[in-house]
């Protein structure tokens, strides 16, 4: 498929991307050849992470500021159509599912934004600025993509349902920034599909810079993708997500002894830096979830950067054997792996007692743990 390009003043059509077992390119008016996907490797191990689970947002009745044109890096304009400009409150979220006769998805999490406000905060938190590539993963009605675009951003949205996806990408036909992929993101090729996009954007700008990710993201789906995107720090610098605000907090605030101390915890602060930004207060989602919504921006480090160890994979093995009894001690919870003696020395080593528990350790303890444990 050709791509839109990341300069907004493409002439190329916008293009419906579809794929499920396949990966097709589907223009809105037909479908292109198909080829397999290739399967997803557990490249990090981190395939064993289970599901996880204040600021208030300051509301304000100014009506939200958005520039009747976009402007790539090189200031050539590109003007919205009167749709992709239109206001996302409540009434148009509503009329939006109404004209394709249909309801939000408990199954997909879905609960559309109707703040405008909240996409402008969401938008500020990731710093969008011209010419910028963002992944934005569950667009829904388009709500948070108007903004992002508004900002200078090229968009490449991916949805899963395809009501949503058709609905997207018709309101920002024409625009030349916004891509629209009809399918699942946890298995869409995102290192192939973002790698070409930024190499493309370099040969046209001559400007080296790595991708985004900014979503309203449906709360069921938040841990795999945060393990997903996490390790990708070759590709993007930064992610803000506004999640569960619960599951929020503890990707923050977890720590040692607390309750909410996790193998998500350890990853999370091994891959990125993370930083609670604002609470979304529940009314603002169509329709009204059970809990409030919370964003957090991720600034994900360089491979150079993550803590040293041997191998990420071994490692983050052992953080899930360690956390399966969390509060037995190290040599018990790891002795198919080590043999308590091991354990115990390593644990010494570094000046840990040998009765140290998994739920007692920070991650630059567990890294110097484990390096210790693998060289005895």
């Amino acid at each position: 498929m050709q791509h839109s390009g990341i300069g907004c003043c493409s002439t190329s059509s916008l293009q419906l991307r579809d794929f499920s077992s396949s990966w097709c390119s589907q223009k809105l008016s037909g479908r292109g050849n198909c080829c397999p996907v290739p399967s997803c490797s557990d490249r990090y191990g981190l395939g064993f992470l289970g599901s996880f689970g204040s600021q208030e947002l300051r509301e304000t009745q100014r009506p939200l500021r958005l520039r009747r044109d976009c402007r790539n890096s090189a200031g050539v304009r590109c003007s919205l159509s009167e749709t992709a400009q239109s206001r996302d409150d409540i009434g148009s979220v509503v009329r939006a599912l109404q004209s394709r006769e249909r309801f939000p998805k408990k199954w997909l999490g879905q609960h559309y934004m109707v703040n405008e406000m909240v996409n402008v905060k969401v938008v500020e938190a990731a710093r969008i600025s011209p010419g910028d590539l963002v992944v934005e993963i569950g667009p829904g009605t388009g709500a948070l993509t108007k903004t992002l675009v508004a900002a200078g951003a090229h968009v490449i949205a991916v949805e899963k349902d395809p009501d949503m996806a058709s609905l997207v990408a018709e309101r920002f036909s024409g625009s030349g920034t916004v891509d629209v992929v009809n399918g699942d993101f946890l298995k869409w090729p995102v290192r192939n599909e973002v790698k070409k996009q930024l190499q493309k954007a370099f040969l046209e700008s001559g400007e080296q810079r790595l991708a985004k990710v900014v979503s309203n993201l449906p709360f069921n789906i938040t841990t795999n993708v945060v393990k997903r995107v996490l390790p990708m720090g070759d590709l993007f610098s930064t992610m803000v997500l506004l999640l569960q605000d619960e599951a929020a907090l503890r990707l923050v605030d977890a720590s040692p002894d607390s309750g909410e101390y996790r193998p998500i915890s350890l990853l999370v602060n091994f891959y990125s830096v993370p930083e609670y930004k604002f609470k979304v207060p529940r009314k603002s989602f169509y329709p009204v979830p059970r809990v409030d919504g919370g964003v957090v921006r991720f600034d994900l480090k360089k491979e150079s950067e993550y803590p040293p160890v041997a191998c990420t994979k071994n490692f983050f093995a052992m953080i899930n054997s360690a956390f399966n009894s969390k509060r037995k001690m190290l040599r018990n919870t790891l002795q198919h792996m080590f043999t308590p003696s091991s354990t115990q020395a390593a644990l010494l080593s570094v000046g840990l007692p040998e009765t140290a528990r998994p739920e007692e350790l920070t991650l630059e303890q567990f890294v110097e743990f484990y390096n210790a444990v693998t060289n005895l």
